[in-house]
């Protein structure tokens, strides 16, 4: 297990990135209170841990003419080794699907799509989910409207103990 030690210069610059993804160095500097320089190293050394995975602009599904969003509970057939597993490749392969998480509960998986209307929302689920193979139920709930979407992890919960991939270790 990797210790990466997180201190609250770490944090201040992981909130303006995630605010601002294409902030110059020298203003994550004036939001952290570091120097540019500084700054450089700390990303580096973030990126080199996996705490920061990549760059994304975050694209306005409506604006775009997908105004459709959906979530779909989808539970296999049965679950030998090789079921899920090809089940997790296709979903891969599928654009419209944004998320997609195995659950605990009364489904195995929860997905999030997107489609520009109803109608192509519905070839979707009857001609590709309902049709890979092992899939034995899928319920769907359409988004009416959008209550809050982030990307914003929640930093300050980085401070408490939790079990996870990286050790974090916070230092004031």
């Amino acid at each position: 297990m990797n210790e990466l030690s997180i201190d609250r210069y770490d944090l201040a610059l992981l909130a303006a990135l995630q605010r601002d993804g294409q902030a110059t160095n020298a203003v994550l500097g004036e939001r952290a209170a570091l120097s540019a320089s500084q700054i450089s190293r700390r990303i580096q050394r973030l990126e080199a841990a996996g705490v920061i995975t990549g760059y994304a602009a975050l694209l306005d599904a409506a604006a775009l003419g997908l105004g459709v969003t959906a979530f779909a509970h989808v539970l296999l057939e049965r679950h030998d080794q090789t079921r899920p597993a090809e089940f997790e490749r296709q979903i891969a392969a599928m654009p419209e699907v944004l998320d997609c998480f195995a659950i605990s509960g009364e489904a195995d998986y929860l997905l999030r799509l997107v489609a520009p209307d109803l109608a192509t929302f519905s070839d979707l689920m009857m001609k590709q989910l309902l049709t890979l193979p092992g899939v034995a139920q899928v319920k769907t709930h359409i988004a009416l409207s959008t209550v809050k979407q982030t990307h914003e992890l929640p930093l300050d919960q980085v401070a408490q103990p939790r079990p996870q991939r990286l050790k974090v270790t916070f230092a004031g």
